[in-house]
């Protein structure tokens, strides 16, 4: 029962008191675990008292010096894979110095622990194994996921990103390979927002896949069975939702990442008035949506209610984006029916419009509209619709051919064209594609990073990047810190307008729809602290007492990467006598 009882102490801010260092360990084990080693970095005093002396070389180097020596070696490689595989591996051994070398190099670093690399890392992850990370659970361990939770080594989870592996980035069904999209998302978590990474728990559900090249590859490592689709799969996650807040409390955030598109939309229906959880896919890729078209309004003037827009792709991230739009539109005054007819979706099959042959889900109807006539083709929809934006989430490569931007560019003096696949070559167009073909005029985002691109006028414009890294880990912050049971789609309107309030003059005038990445930790700190302050002014914050300074409650609780004493705690009693008294 007491493991269920989620007490704040653990979430407030930390006094000189406060020893999260695993003290109890002595000699070679401290070395081997990545939350206690320091490698050459143990003091002469630590090495001696700790039963280490001797194991190490006799030097004793700091940690800029460590970190110079890792990036060094980085910056002689070429691979990316390459380099995913080395900062892993500084994962594996030292926690805090590769938080340190990831974070002081974000921008660099940032799209090899996750889009684009973290894609391909998961196509080969049985090829570059090292060591398991996060928990890996099957559909054979149907009635166990609790004992399973009990191997985990830390007993405080706060976070747990879990996927099935089903829809990997834009990759398809990657199966138990996925595990490498939970860790990624976990260490942004703590290098973007300071979550403590002990906290964090990456999860794959293992039901089989439907990817014959994984079936056949003998150094596959999850089920070689397909993809059960049965009711036993249900009741599985059920289970596995179950299992979580028994162990960690019902205020334990769960972020479902990269679910199949029907799974996805009816897990998050299914739970989210019932567990602390969202769907990054759906809501975290709106929000950073929403924020690029905020940000385009400051450049063009131009109101969301007076856009028109048409999407590339209507799966659940397509749904997701649409529907907090429709949301920005209202809180602007509009009414619902109106603001979704504004918003039109186009799919392998063509448009959504009424009496199409073709199936449509329930989620989409909300955006099924009378047939504007013959669209053949996603050209014809956008010289038939004249949208003011078109954006990309098909997962399908280059399909906003030099034709559909060239269309975009005649329709608007500013056209908006968001590329928001990932990885990089599932993306819509290129950046270079939606700047020349519209003479520098589009405002474009991607959801993988694109090189600056220099005009033939000699300009060079910065593409934003509509990464959803922008929102995630800030939210999760917020959400672990107010003690948030259920977390609504407003939470993700606030994120969005709280990032687009974040971008600079400068920033627009290089052409960026987002804020530079190696702000990222501000910006995701200053998200957490208007998130905070949402959430406790709607009373959907339960963890009390509420603090008064919520910027500085936030700031205080974030995690660094400066090495904690393992030495115990010694000190003195004053004015003490051992001798016994005499008269």
């Amino acid at each position: 029962m007491l493991s269920r009882l989620r007490t704040t102490w653990s979430l407030r801010p930390c006094v000189s008191v406060c020893r999260w260092a695993h003290t109890k360990e002595r000699g070679r084990p401290l070395m081997l675990s990545p939350r206690t080693n320091k490698g050459m970095a143990f003091s002469l005093k630590e090495r001696q008292i700790l039963g280490i002396h001797g194991l190490l070389p006799p030097k004793v180097e700091t940690q800029e010096i460590q970190a110079l020596r890792f990036q060094n070696n980085l910056k002689k490689m070429t691979d990316p894979l390459e380099k995913y595989i080395y900062l892993m591996g500084i994962q594996e051994r030292n926690e805090r110095l590769f938080y340190r070398v990831l974070m002081e190099d974000i921008e660099e670093l940032m799209p090899i622990v996750y889009t684009p690399t973290v894609g391909l890392a998961c196509m080969h992850y049985g090829h570059i194994f090292r060591r398991p990370k996060g928990l890996f659970i099957s559909i054979l361990d149907k009635g166990h996921i609790r004992s399973i939770l009990n191997n985990w080594s830390e007993n405080d989870v706060s976070a747990v990103v879990v996927t099935d592996g089903e829809r990997i980035l834009g990759l398809g069904d990657l199966g138990v390979y996925g595990m490498g999209i939970p860790v990624g998302k976990l260490c942004l978590y703590t290098a973007c927002a300071g979550i403590r990474p002990e906290k964090c728990l990456p999860v794959v559900i293992d039901v089989g896949t439907d990817n014959e090249t994984l079936l056949a590859d003998p150094l596959y490592m999850g089920l070689y069975q397909k993809r059960d689709r049965s009711q036993a799969y249900d009741d599985l996650i059920d289970e596995f939702m179950e299992a979580v807040v028994d162990k960690y409390g019902q205020d334990t955030l769960i972020q479902f990442e990269d679910f199949g598109n029907l799974n996805a939309s009816r897990i998050l229906r299914k739970y989210r008035e019932k567990y602390c959880t969202f769907n990054d896919d759906i809501q975290g890729t709106a929000a950073v949506a929403l924020a690029g078209l905020m940000a385009a309004q400051r450049v063009i003037g131009k109101p969301i209610t007076a856009h028109r827009l048409l999407f590339l792709g209507a799966g659940e991230a397509a749904v997701g984006i649409a529907n907090l739009i429709v949301m920005a539109m209202m809180e602007e005054g509009m009414n619902p029916d109106e603001a979704r007819k504004r918003i039109w979706m186009y799919d392998k099959h063509g448009l959504l419009v009424k009496d199409r042959q073709e199936e449509m889900f329930p989620n989409q109807e909300p955006f099924v509209h009378d047939s504007p006539g013959n669209i053949g083709s996603f050209l014809d929809a956008v010289n038939t619709i004249k949208p003011t934006a078109i954006i990309g989430v098909s997962g399908a490569g280059r399909l906003f051919t030099h034709d559909v931007i060239k269309s975009m560019g005649a329709l608007n003096e500013r056209p908006i064209i968001f590329a928001l696949s990932n990885p990089t070559t599932k993306a819509e167009c290129t950046a270079e594609d939606a700047y020349t073909l519209t003479d520098g005029r589009c405002l474009f985002a991607s959801g993988s990073p694109f090189d600056p691109v220099t005009l033939s006028d000699g300009r060079v414009i910065t593409p934003g990047q509509g990464n959803n890294a922008y929102i995630f880990p800030g939210v999760a912050l917020a959400v672990i810190l107010s003690g948030v049971r259920h977390i609504s789609d407003t939470v993700f309107l606030e994120a969005a307008k709280t990032l687009a309030a974040q971008l600079t003059d400068k920033d627009l005038e290089d052409g960026r729809l987002y804020p530079p990445l190696s702000k990222i930790r501000e910006v995701s700190l200053q998200m957490a602290v208007k998130v905070v302050e949402y959430v406790y002014s709607k009373g959907m914050a339960f963890r009390y007492p509420e603090p008064i300074d919520k910027n500085g409650f936030v700031r205080a609780t974030v995690w660094n990467t400066d090495y904690d004493s393992l030495l115990p705690e010694t000190y003195d009693w004053p004015d003490v006598s051992f001798s016994p008294k005499t008269k």
